[in-house]
């Protein structure tokens, strides 16, 4: 896949990065993603692989095997203190990115962007970047790295 073909998605989270509060999910895509994500990483819901994750899905995360296999073990590796907080969310066609806030998973929590693409109703193949979050008042611009969704 050309990394030009995210291009229109990176330019949406730009033009959203001013209005971090609560940004509605208007395209089916985004729905299915929102969906995802608080089934599996909310609710902890392992059902909830085979409903919206592709049998076929490609795991581009270095610690993440594909297909359903993968998300399993990553989900049974959660410990009871992990939580999950979503943020803005950006699409172009098939191509969804999620902001989000993963606390459990590292000694700091990880603010990431997690980039799906969705193929006929299901997530097919997966993309992430994570940073650890660091406090808004350790910030030159004092600014936050993460706002979530209220």
């Amino acid at each position: 896949m050309k990394l030009s073909r995210f291009a229109p998605v990176l330019a949406a989270c730009t033009l959203l990065g001013s209005t971090l509060g609560a940004v509605a999910q208007t395209t089916p895509n985004e729905k299915l993603v929102v969906k995802a994500m608080t089934a599996i990483f909310e609710k902890r819901d392992a059902s909830a692989i085979e409903r919206y994750w592709s049998k076929t899905y490609i795991q581009h995360n270095p610690s993440v095997s594909n297909g359903h296999e993968g998300l399993i073990g990553l989900l049974k590796s959660l410990q009871p203190s992990f939580k999950y907080d979503r943020g803005m969310i950006a699409s172009s066609g098939d191509i969804v990115m999620l902001h989000g806030r993963y606390t459990g998973l590292s000694p700091k929590p990880l603010v990431v962007v997690d980039i799906f693409r969705v193929k006929d109703g299901k997530l097919v193949e997966h993309w992430d970047v994570l940073q650890e979050e660091v406090p808004a008042a350790e910030t030159k611009s004092g600014n936050p790295m993460f706002v979530p969704v209220k």
